[in-house]
């Protein structure tokens, strides 16, 4: 048995696996953000549907789950809009493709009516999921119309894509001359934009087709081309296929110390794929696990500190035992005194650190008890509503049980940032950071919530200044005083986050809501440098003031500073100051 493949086998492999990742790799992979503005206009112009002001939402958001409950109760509310009902079956098809279930895609698209104004993506998403069934004939169908569209809609999708995939198709279906022109077109549409990605792509592709034909001339100087191109970009699976097509080429042509060669860089590349697509998984965790994942992480902290408080009382007694050795030893009082001294001081910061802990655990527990209280009364009336088919009474209980589980994460999120914190095991990296996009993708989440309270919300950083800081931490801060801002802010209030330079080495950023304020008396004690917690409450919320602990100290970490201006009745500015260089 020979250790090298024929010409032929050789040549069915590429044809076999590498057009599959062209025709993966060409297609787009994430709506565009021209279509998630089109749905914001629809949601702005047609507020009174609040089931579609949801989904659009959820869409924007690319909460799949959560698109498909309510676009769904859109439509089996709401029969006479059809403009809506269209927009309502993109929003479940385009979902059901993101969670794979391309039938329930199919069908959803199939709903839409011709008259649709984006019939032409419709049929692009048509297109893709023929494409992931080997469909190709029925694929073409899709994509031949849309070689005709004017340039004003292909802002929505590149036309080197319905060139491309075309192409593909048709070499699927061994019409080579066809996919021949359409491949060709690809190429030189490519070579005007120079967009690399997109080059590698065509070039790629055309390459295949040269090849399994057997035009070795024509198709191993776009192989070339490719991988040359492939040097220029950071994209693994980019390279993984330029590199690999080589290796298969120069084993073709029994230059096996190339082929060699461009084996093992292919195998780095892969290795480096592999690794980024494990970091992918890894940041895919499903949010409906949040709260039970963070309560574990919640159960394992109490048994680590259980175990450092029995070791560190071990620690004192060892130390109060050698020091009483040494003050019998030794006969001096004053040295005596003075280990006496230290001793009580480590036994009022352990008193003082227990204290924290108990109090903290006892807060948590009652928050959290009382948000599973709170969840299964709600649920319990959500049950009766349901056999009594109210659906105002439903949608309303839903969104209780929303606003309970988000606080109670919240409250969870906080104690695990705070206790890694504590135990100096948070990743921290101070780098540049432009301030006004951190503010707007940590106030985008906020948005449905202040929208549901009617809160009108202003971001006026500007969008020059950059900081050094940590992003994480910066983000864990905005979202903890954001939350507060909404938590005190009456319905129909503002909250405006801006920026002011009173400091050449610090930029002050301010978040300040127009709610109910506080005393002078509370202002002070928030600002004062203690770890201690207290209950605080206001009419709408029961907190252990953790949060407000956490940015404190993150904001110390990040060598910044924090004030606080208010007056009761008259609204609130919390102050970050942070360092403009390092």
């Amino acid at each position: 048995m020979h250790f090298y493949l024929s010409k032929i086998i050789v040549k069915n492999i590429i044809l076999a696996v590498m057009l599959t990742s062209y025709l993966l790799f060409s297609q787009e992979k994430h709506k565009t953000d021209l279509f998630d503005l089109e749905v914001q206009e629809k949601i702005n112009l047609n507020k009174s549907y609040s089931h579609f002001s949801k989904a659009g939402l959820f869409f924007i958001e690319n909460n799949w789950d959560s698109t498909l409950v309510y676009s769904m109760q859109h439509l089996n509310t709401i029969k006479q809009n059809i403009d809506l009902a269209n927009y309502a079956h993109y929003m479940r098809g385009y979902s059901f493709n993101e969670k794979k279930l391309y039938q329930e895609a199919n069908n959803e698209f199939n709903k839409i009516s011709p008259e649709f104004e984006f019939d032409f993506i419709v049929k692009k998403r048509l297109a893709e999921i023929a494409l992931e069934k080997n469909e190709f004939k029925k694929a073409v169908s899709y994509l031949e119309p849309l070689t005709k569209l004017s340039l004003e809609k292909y802002k929505y999708f590149k036309k080197s894509e319905v060139f491309q995939n075309l192409g593909l198709c048709y070499l699927h279906l061994k019409e080579f001359n066809q996919a021949e022109s359409y491949l060709v077109k690809n190429v030189e549409f490519n070579e005007q934009l120079k967009d690399t990605l997109d080059l590698i792509t065509a070039y790629g592709s055309i390459a295949n087709l040269y090849y399994v034909q057997y035009k070795d001339d024509l198709a191993i100087p776009y192989f070339e081309k490719a991988y040359q191109l492939s040097k220029n970009t950071k994209d693994f699976d980019a390279k993984r296929i330029a590199t690999l097509n080589m290796a298969v080429v120069e084993e073709n042509r029994k230059d096996l110390r190339k082929a060699l060669e461009y084996r093992k860089e292919y195998e780095k590349w892969k290795d480096s794929l592999n690794d980024q697509n494990k970091i992918y998984e890894v940041a895919q965790i499903e949010k409906e696990f949040a709260v039970k994942q963070k309560q574990q992480e919640v159960n394992l902290l109490e048994a680590e500190n259980k175990s450092k408080i029995r070791e560190r009382n071990g620690l004192l007694y060892s130390a109060l035992t050698l020091l009483i050795l040494l003050g019998v030893a030794l006969y001096y009082y004053k040295e005596k005194s003075k280990a006496n001294k230290i001793i009580v001081a480590q036994k009022e910061d352990l008193d003082a650190l227990n204290a924290t802990k108990d109090k903290l655990f006892s807060i948590v527990s009652h928050d959290l008890r009382s948000s599973v209280n709170a969840l299964k009364t709600s649920n319990n009336k959500l049950l009766d509503n349901l056999e009594a088919k109210n659906l105002d009474a439903l949608d309303e209980q839903l969104q209780n049980n929303s606003a309970i589980v988000n606080g109670a994460y919240n409250l969870l999120d906080n104690l695990l940032h705070w206790a890694l914190l504590q135990t100096d095991q948070s990743y921290f990296e101070i780098a540049s950071i432009r301030l006004f996009s951190i503010v707007e993708q940590t106030a985008y989440n906020y948005k449905p919530l202040m929208l549901e309270n009617n809160i009108d919300f202003k971001n006026d950083v500007l969008k020059s200044v950059s900081i050094f800081a940590d992003q994480e931490s910066l983000k864990i801060i905005l979202r903890n005083l954001l939350d507060n801002a909404i938590k005190f802010s009456e319905p129909n209030g503002i909250i405006k986050v801006y920026t002011q330079s009173t400091n050449e080495k610090y930029c002050d950023l301010i978040i300040e809501d127009s709610g109910i304020g506080m005393q002078e008396s509370t202002r002070l004690e928030l600002l004062e440098d203690t770890i201690s917690l207290s209950k605080k409450e206001n009419k709408n919320s029961i907190g252990t003031g953790l949060g407000l602990q956490l940015c404190k100290s993150m904001i110390k970490k990040n060598k910044g500073k924090f004030d606080i201006e208010s007056e009761l009745g008259k609204g609130t500015k919390m102050i970050v100051s942070l360092p403009l260089k390092a």
